[in-house]
């Protein structure tokens, strides 16, 4: 337990654990261009923090009139895990991941990306021994920036959402943390400051390495645990 009370971490996992937002456009644009759609005019970036579902409803009308929403995302998915292993860790992600694996953290993942691509991310980073468990898009009724994925995370680690800490790089991701009590810290945020209105996705912390989250918990208890 760290000095300030925290018993657990909840982590992003796009974007704050690994550089999969390259990935990720490139999948929407192939298996878009396989329907005979051209997306290359959409900036790297336009879908950040974004579930599929509502990337699917801005792009519904520049996609075939007969296409399944299902059949576009299996197409997206199969790109994309199919090229998982050009998949870049974050600087400092695996790191500090088993660091606290190490002193005994409890650690989880919360996306908003299908169960697939959340397992492919965890397999190619090497992760998936230190990560108790991970929820997807597909495990809660509504993504973030819904309060569900993460109150969900709280109540099956058992512990008190405000002794959990999440690691957010998104507003979408940093909004669901903070309407569901979890001590939100945001990590690299690469689309401007937050703005004084935004005071309900406002972060408890704003850290620019992930050292930052292991200097919130104790290191003097540490283990032989690897992982």
């Amino acid at each position: 337990m760290s000095d300030a009370g925290f018993l657990a971490v909840a982590w992003d996992i796009d974007g704050t654990l690994v550089d999969s937002e390259p990935l990720h456009h490139r999948a929407l644009v192939a298996a878009s261009r396989g329907f005979g759609v051209d997306l290359s005019d959409l900036p790297d970036m336009a879908f950040r923090g974004v579930h599929m579902g509502d990337v699917w409803k801005l792009l519904r009308s520049r996609l075939p009139q007969g296409l399944a929403e299902q059949e576009w995302l299996d197409a997206i998915n199969r790109h994309y895990i199919e090229n998982r292993h050009s998949l870049q860790a974050v600087p400092g992600a695996i790191e500090t991941i088993r660091m606290l694996a190490d002193i005994g953290i409890p650690q989880v993942c919360v996306s908003n990306s299908c169960r697939a691509v959340v397992d492919a991310n965890l397999d190619a980073m090497g992760i998936s021994s230190c990560i108790r468990f991970s929820i997807s898009l597909d495990d809660v009724a509504e993504g973030k920036p819904s309060p569900m994925p993460y109150r969900n995370a709280a109540e099956r680690l058992g512990f008190s959402p405000a002794s959990i800490v999440a690691i957010e790089d998104s507003r979408t991701g940093l909004a669901s943390a903070r309407a569901a009590g979890l001590y939100s810290v945001l990590f690299n945020m690469q689309d401007g400051g937050l703005q004084e209105e935004d005071t309900h996705r406002r972060p408890d912390l704003t850290i620019d390495a992930l050292a930052g989250v292991a200097a919130l918990f104790s290191t003097g208890n540490a283990t032989s645990h690897t992982c």
